[in-house]
């Protein structure tokens, strides 16, 4: 993949091509400063100032002169993360500046349109990197941190699942503490079994190779206001016995991109430096079928203490998070995070692109959603409602981990989840998709952090130094 960090560079007066910014509505004002074998150029490439347009156009008149670059957007004094990323796409490789301006929030999608997944298969159209230089040179580790964090959910979810099971996560973990002094936990397998009871029930009918963990990373100062970020993470979702369709199954790769958000958060808030305790806490479990598996009617025992009968074994991500919630609440955090790929209901209500976002507090919704709207990774928040309890009602254990008749999944799954969270805790829970069915510029079509930027940017704003 490139190197991100060459990707966006500090402007010291070297050479680089201009790039200009113009919209519909000025398009024509602009191009009257053009020569005639210009204008000529633009009309020969359809360019008119719309969108995500792009154009190359000659310096001068003169045979062989240089050239610059033209991108339509929709305001030029209002720059989005992903006004620059089509450039970024279709220019030719070299370095780049803005014309008369910073790029501003375009250096975030300037980078992550030049993301390329080459695990598996060489990138062979790869022209090499488009460098952008900006004057702004504050913004540089910061743009580059979040692009990385965004790359880095993007490979994991990416990734299949036989090279990113329970173990490859764990090894993520690892690596990314080990740059940051953090420390480092895991329990594993069997041992699961007393401690954290829905997590060995949901990962025990898994090849030993992709044994069931809890994997928790702690960082910072001890006195220093503990924050915990929880993570889903299913390697991959057979639906177990209540098995999912071939169709239904193709894309379950992704169901561990909860775990993918969390990492990549709590790398950046170590990278960061935010004033904070962390607490990451990672279930990471494959739900496959053996005869061990676990099976629709049982009932479980949970890390709080709560009995859990089992209506679908396709809901399995809510019964790990509800023992990794648990855990994450022992330790009395003022706020915890967590994200999940948890419910075809959330995407059926609010599509691929918008995370729903449930929380306890108005003001923590409030915080979420102006993050989002503030850094372009909108989320959508829905309703914790109380009324909907009763969905979940066993008639011989203390929950059920589904309820019947399919109305409100998302909030129901919440419900089940807000069980596991100490009362007095202020709680976020994200429904998030962690996918891209169709790509966008600066977003290609593949894993795709969603909600990440919101979280970020929320944590940023309370605990930045």
């Amino acid at each position: 993949m490139t190197e991100k960090t060459a990707l966006i560079q500090p402007d010291r007066g070297q050479d680089a091509i201009p790039v200009h910014l113009v919209n519909k509505d000025g398009f024509d004002d602009w191009a009257k400063t053009l020569s005639g074998p210009q204008r000529a150029a633009l009309k020969a490439q359809g360019f008119s100032g719309k969108g995500y347009q792009t154009a190359i156009v000659p310096d001068s008149d003169a045979a062989g002169a240089g050239w610059f670059a033209v991108g339509g957007v929709a305001n030029p004094d209002e720059l989005s993360s992903w006004c620059m990323a089509r450039l970024a796409e279709k220019l030719p490789a070299g370095t780049y500046r803005r014309a008369g301006a910073e790029p501003g929030p375009a250096l975030f999608g300037w980078q992550t349109a030049q993301y390329r997944f080459t695990r598996y298969r060489e990138d062979k159209d790869a022209e090499g990197p488009r460098i952008l230089l900006t004057g702004d040179v504050a913004q540089i580790d910061e743009a580059i941190a979040e692009a990385e964090a965004a790359w880095l959910v993007r490979d994991m979810v990416n990734t299949p699942a036989e090279d990113m099971g329970p173990e490859a996560i764990e090894a993520e973990v690892v690596r990314i503490a080990k740059a940051f002094d953090a420390e480092v936990n895991v329990t594993r397998g069997d041992a699961l079994e007393s401690g954290y009871p829905m997590v060995h029930a949901v990962g025990r009918a898994a090849a030993r190779a992709h044994a069931p963990r809890l994997i928790e990373l702690e960082w910072g100062p001890k006195d220093a206001p503990r924050v915990a970020i929880v993570g889903k993470g299913v390697t991959f979702d057979s639906g177990g016995l209540d098995v999912k369709s071939s169709a239904g199954m193709l894309l379950m790769k992704k169901d561990m991109g909860g775990s993918a958000h969390a990492l990549a958060l709590a790398k950046l808030v170590m990278e960061r430096g935010l004033k904070v305790r962390l607490h990451l806490v990672i279930p990471a479990v494959e739900n496959a079928i053996s005869g061990n598996a676990f099976r629709p009617g049982d009932v479980l025992a949970s890390r709080k203490g709560l009995t859990v009968e089992i209506t679908n074994t396709d809901a399995e991500g809510r019964l790990i998070l509800g023992d990794a919630l648990t855990r994450a609440s022992e330790e009395a955090p003022e706020l915890i995070l967590d994200f999940a790929t948890l419910t075809g209901a959330a995407r059926v209500a609010l599509g691929p692109d918008l995370p729903a976002l449930f929380t306890r507090r108005d003001a923590t919704s409030d915080d979420l959603v102006s993050a989002g709207r503030g850094h372009d990774d909108a989320v959508w928040r829905l309703p914790l409602e109380e009324t909907y309890r009763d969905m979940l009602k066993s008639d011989i254990a203390d929950i059920a981990n589904s309820a019947s008749g399919g109305f409100a999944g998302a909030t129901t799954a919440a419900l089940f989840l807000d069980r596991f969270v100490a009362d007095d805790i202020e709680w976020a829970h994200f429904d998030t998709f962690a996918w891209r069915p169709s790509a966008k510029p600066g977003r290609p079509k593949g894993g795709a952090a969603l909600g990440l930027r919101a979280a970020w940017h929320m944590l940023k704003a309370r605990y930045g130094r």
